[in-house]
């Protein structure tokens, strides 16, 4: 098993910053690919970005490519997420994700996920 635990959400003003943080115990954190996801209300679940187990490769949504970085601290047992400029359409609960082997885009590929963070940016 692996707990998943994001901080960092809030509310920001469009174009401003926030950095997500997600906190994993359990099994060996560095056996994992790590991603996140974000959904909005009304809305399903959708792929942000993704992260090798090495950290070497990472994959990007195209909306958020140039602004948002993901990135891990395998010592700590922890992956980001740099979101700069963000925008009113950010919006969302966002939730990381671990899965073993390769990162992929989608959710059903993921084993385990976190509780989710929200994230609001006002326009």
């Amino acid at each position: 098993q692996v707990q998943l635990v994001e901080s960092g959400g809030g509310l920001v003003q469009a174009g401003g910053s926030l950095r997500l943080s997600c906190a994993a115990s359990g099994r060996t954190f560095s056996n994992y690919a790590m991603a996140w996801f974000r959904q909005a209300p009304g809305k399903e679940r959708e792929f942000v970005a993704a992260i090798t187990s090495s950290g070497l490769t990472t994959l990007y949504t195209d909306s958020v490519k140039g602004r948002f970085t993901i990135s891990r601290e395998n010592a700590k047992n922890t992956v980001y997420l740099q979101m700069n400029s963000l925008k009113p359409e950010d919006t969302a609960v966002y939730y990381c994700a671990a899965k073993t082997s390769s990162p992929r885009t989608k959710s059903k590929e993921y084993t385990y996920w976190g509780q989710g963070t929200q994230v609001t940016v006002s326009s």
